[in-house]
């Protein structure tokens, strides 16, 4: 039921062969560090402007913009066409597919983000994978860690879906977009083309094609 093919077009990746091994979607996580060490080759293909710290363990592809004030720490993997801007915080373990756009004051840690997918304002995305075309809206969290400490677990209908993983945000489809300053809670699903509204808390498995909104009553105000 949580497959990857089921929420990702693995097509739209460079790096698919990293879910070979991963039955249920999150199982992916695990797996970036190792990765990462057998198949990075570090090098710079893209364009720095102005002055951004870039260690040794990092791949920029073609065509992509550093802009001034980026941290790359890496071990990171980022591809073709992408716009790294100005305090983007790109910690270890992150892969980054093509025309990707990872914005300002956002922060990034042990995620797959596939291509065209955009980040682009005060966002932090941690232990999570995001899906091609996928959209977080300015100020949006993906929280990586429960408040008690525990396993994370998916919440699926009356009964709880234990992960193995103590760090784990979500698991975002294909075009999915979720609105300003929203928070998607540790070991969310959220199905392809779904529309999260804007200053939403969400928990749990959202299917596809699903919009989550709150209803908002307006009263008049009757002064006599």
């Amino acid at each position: 039921m949580f497959s990857p093919t089921n929420f990702l077009d693995l097509d739209q990746t460079e790096h698919r062969i990293i879910f070979d091994n991963s039955v249920q979607a999150w199982d992916v996580l695990s797996q970036i560090g190792s990765y990462l060490q057998f198949h990075l080759k570090p090098t710079i293909h893209g364009r720095i402007i102005g002055s951004a710290f870039i260690s040794n363990n990092v791949y920029i592809g073609h065509d992509t913009v550093i802009e001034n004030g980026a941290t790359l720490k890496g071990p990171a993997w980022i591809g073709n066409n992408c716009q790294i801007r100005s305090g983007c915080y790109i910690r270890e373990n992150v892969i980054v597919g093509d025309s990707v756009v990872l914005g300002n004051s956002c922060e990034f840690k042990n995620c797959i983000i596939f291509n065209d997918a955009e980040i682009p304002h005060f966002s932090y995305v941690g232990d999570s994978v995001l899906g091609y075309k996928a959209h977080l809206a300015a100020g949006v969290i993906i929280s990586n860690f429960r408040l008690d400490r525990k396993e994370v677990t998916i919440r699926m209908d009356d009964h709880l879906v234990p992960t193995g993983l103590w760090k784990f945000g979500a698991i975002i489809g294909d075009h999915v977009e979720i609105g300003c300053n929203s928070v998607v809670s540790p070991g969310s699903i959220i199905g392809r083309n779904s529309v999260i509204y804007p200053t939403l808390h969400f928990s749990g498995v959202l299917p596809a094609d699903s919009i989550l909104k709150l209803h908002q009553d307006t009263h008049r105000i009757y002064r006599h």
